[in-house]
């Protein structure tokens, strides 16, 4: 099988190897596995591998090609102007690409994937897959560029023969629409949970980028306030970058956290592995997800999430058995979690329920049903 890859994802070249960012490029290499030849249409980054290699994982197959294709956003006036220069060039990588392919899987929401959901409408014949990573939910408010994808990836008439993977099972989904998970952890790192008792130090995680979008103050905030106002003892550790750190690193400084905080910056798999074993807590209240791998990586090793009720988020938390929701009134996340901490017995019971539903999504049940995605299907 020719199989066509079109994405977003800034792409790094390393030693004639093709490297990407590591949660992405572990569930395309298992893809990858049951293609014969394949080509991703993607950028190639100009930061330096170096400084994110913590972060990048490589491809592993020996038949793969970059398309390489510049970086397309309407951001600002010189780079809309730039970037409508480039479409045609791009549009044919895209449209050259889709014609070779044997199978087109497009990522899903961004600038590349939206020209892809254009371009594949000219192959109705061709069996195709999209990843729609972000939210699905119909009533999210997002950008134009987000909702045309899903109005052209849920109509049935322009796209054909496709299967569109989305997080959660959404009301007005046409039957192209497909719910669907992701996984990271593999059967055989089912290993007995951590013991934990919710007394003495409280420990939370916050993984993810330390972007506005992920909220990192608002979750330092409100660590700040539960240890100055209920008098806990608490330890955060944050791993990850963005433009937040600085906001972070003065709020730690101001406040004399030194002791309670930790900025990691961005880590390995494997650092993240062991942080979550040694955590009670994760924390994310992020104003937009699709899928939080973050949250179901920790869940796997029974910590309880702590995190905002968006897109799929209440389902994987079962409405608030497996963990707990950051109110738009914090004074009641705060009044919720105070009432559990008095009560080790349901922190452990919801830890347990938290570890049984993650460990259901394993890389090998992902395999699985990526190989039947990938089987031809009926126009």
């Amino acid at each position: 099988m020719k199989f066509a890859i079109l994405s977003h994802v800034q792409h790094f070249k390393k030693d004639s190897t093709l490297w990407a960012y590591a949660p992405y490029v572990k569930e395309m290499n298992l893809w990858l596995n049951h293609v014969d030849v394949a080509r991703v249409v993607a950028p190639v980054s100009k930061a330096s591998f170096a400084e994110n290699k913590n972060i990048l994982l490589p491809y592993q197959h020996e038949y793969l090609v970059l398309e390489n294709i510049p970086s397309i956003n309407f951001l600002n006036p010189a780079n809309t102007l730039k970037s409508i220069l480039q479409l045609p060039f791009v549009l044919f990588k895209i449209f050259s690409t889709c014609l070779w392919a044997d199978h087109i899987h497009l990522r899903c929401p961004g600038n590349i994937g939206l020209l892809g959901c254009l371009v594949q409408i000219l192959f109705p014949w061709k069996p195709k897959t999209t990843k729609y990573a972000g939210n699905w939910d119909p009533k999210a408010k997002q950008p134009l560029s987000y909702r045309l994808q899903k109005w052209i990836l849920n109509n049935r008439f322009l796209t054909r023969n496709i299967q569109v993977l989305v997080y959660g099972d959404w009301p007005g989904s046409s039957k192209n629409i497909v719910p669907f998970f992701t996984a990271t952890y593999s059967e055989k790192e089912k290993t007995a949970l951590p013991k934990r008792d919710y007394a003495g130090e409280l420990r939370f995680v916050f993984a993810g980028s330390l972007s506005g979008n992920k909220h990192p103050m608002k979750a330092l905030e409100w660590v700040y306030q539960l240890q100055k106002t209920q008098h806990l003892t608490v330890r955060v550790d944050f791993y990850g970058d963005g433009p937040e750190n600085k906001k972070l690193s003065d709020f730690i400084e101001k406040n004399k956290l030194v002791k309670n905080v930790k900025l990691h910056g961005n880590q390995t798999n494997e650092v993240l592995k062991q942080a979550y074993q040694t955590a009670d807590f994760l924390l994310l209240p992020s104003q937009s997800e699709g899928w939080p791998k973050v949250v179901a990586e920790a869940m796997f090793w029974g910590v309880i999430p702590i995190v905002s009720p968006v897109s799929c988020v209440p389902w994987m938390l079962d409405f608030g058995k497996r963990g707990l929701f950051f109110e738009t009134d914090v004074s009641k996340t705060t009044e919720r979690f105070i009432s559990l901490i008095k009560n080790p017995d349901a922190l452990q019971k919801m830890a347990e329920l938290a570890a049984d539903w993650s460990r259901n999504y394993t890389l090998e049940k992902f395999e699985v049903e990526i190989q039947n995605l990938q089987k031809p299907k009926p126009l």
